[in-house]
């Protein structure tokens, strides 16, 4: 696949990913799952941003960016809430395997795409791409399993963040 076609491809896929986030977190009533997809859109923006300006041939700083902090943040406000015995909607729990599905697409897209890649910088922005896919997967399947059995899911802060990369 030629770097163009790649590109493209990662753009509407970034695209995608973004109005499927924007729509999640509007349906989304319980706040950890609004918020985990509030904070996904943010990151996809940034991907596509960089995408689009590795297409316009901008030169661009390429940064692996872990919102730990701001994870833990949302954890820690959260903390008393999760801690209930919840009940995520159908659609909740749908969203957040359809977003699985999102992540795993995308992580083995742009692992591809940094092998194929002939220059070090599209390399590198689809290795950190790459990462970041792997950690929103790792978010979604704490939140999927909170969401399905909130009495034995751990606390992050107890546990510590799992994180791609």
């Amino acid at each position: 696949m030629s770097l163009s076609k790649a590109v493209e491809t990662a753009i509407k896929m970034e695209t995608d990913a973004i109005k499927f986030y924007r729509e999640a977190s509007g349906k989304t009533s319980h706040a950890l799952g609004k918020r985990l997809f509030e904070s996904f859109v943010v990151d996809e923006l940034r991907h596509l941003k960089m995408l689009q300006d590795i297409m316009n041939g901008l030169d661009i700083e390429i940064k692996f960016v872990r919102p730990k902090e701001d994870i833990k943040t949302v954890f820690s406000e959260l903390k008393g809430e999760m801690m209930q015995r919840i009940s995520a909607t159908t659609d909740e729990k749908e969203a957040v395997k359809v977003a699985l599905d999102f992540e795993k697409e995308g992580y083995n897209f742009y692992k591809k795409a940094a092998l194929e890649a002939a220059e070090e910088k599209e390399k590198k922005l689809f290795k950190v791409l790459t990462a970041e896919e792997e950690r929103h997967y790792k978010l979604l399947e704490n939140t999927n399993r909170f969401f399905e059995n909130t009495g034995d899911w751990f606390m992050w802060e107890e546990h510590g963040i799992l994180e791609g990369g």
